[in-house]
């Protein structure tokens, strides 16, 4: 009986690290949705991760970003083990993850939400604007990304709005971007916008 596979795509941009994922395992009540996976991405490397719906391709990058816990396996990171047990941990460790499903401010601007946590401040309380604007315009001609950093997020297209996700994701200092099924919300346009963006990253 034929089937049709829908695909998905997790891509890893690296710059200075290496990621390795060793036997990782992890269930749920009812099902196993990663059963003794290995993973080993190389430094500058891109991968692309695809299967049906349901295959544990999510799960297994949640996994690496420190939103599951696994229930067994190890991950390694530049050569070392390493517990993630949080976003927190993952963003320290230099791994960045973009969501499906964007996490921005829609009333804020591009700038306000690439920085937002992380607002270099003015007398130790106002956010610094001028400073906010060069740094991240800094990231942006770094990284080739171009982007309107003072318009709102909301009158944004969705293409843009990925875009500002991957440059707050740098901004906070990661070394490796893993980017949840990036293709799916985009238009043919974006998509061949977004595949010229990976290989400008590597």
């Amino acid at each position: 009986m034929d089937r049709k596979v829908k695909s998905s795509f997790l891509f890893f941009i690296l710059v200075p690290s290496a990621i390795e994922m060793r036997s990782i395992t992890k269930s749920f009540p009812g099902v196993v949705a990663n059963d003794k996976i290995d993973l080993i991405v190389e430094k500058g490397e891109i991968h692309g991760l695809l299967g049906e719906n349901g295959a544990g391709k999510t799960v297994l990058m949640n996994i690496l970003y420190g939103l599951y816990k696994p229930d067994d396996g190890k991950i390694v990171v530049d050569g070392k083990e390493v517990e993630i047990d949080s976003p927190r941990t993952a963003l320290g460790l230099g791994i960045g993850m973009v969501h499906q499903h964007f996490m921005v401010v829609p009333s804020l601007t591009v700038v306000e939400n690439i920085v937002l946590g992380r607002e270099p401040k003015k007398n130790g309380i106002l956010l610094d604007t001028g400073k906010a604007l060069r740094d991240v315009k800094d990231f942006c001609d770094r990284y080739r990304l171009k982007v309107d950093l003072k318009a709102s997020m909301h009158s944004l297209p969705v293409g843009v709005q990925q875009r500002v996700e991957i440059l707050k994701a740098l901004y906070r200092g990661a070394d490796v971007l893993i980017l949840d099924e990036p293709t799916s919300v985009l238009t043919p346009q974006e998509v061949q916008e977004l595949f010229k963006a990976v290989q400008a990253l590597r």
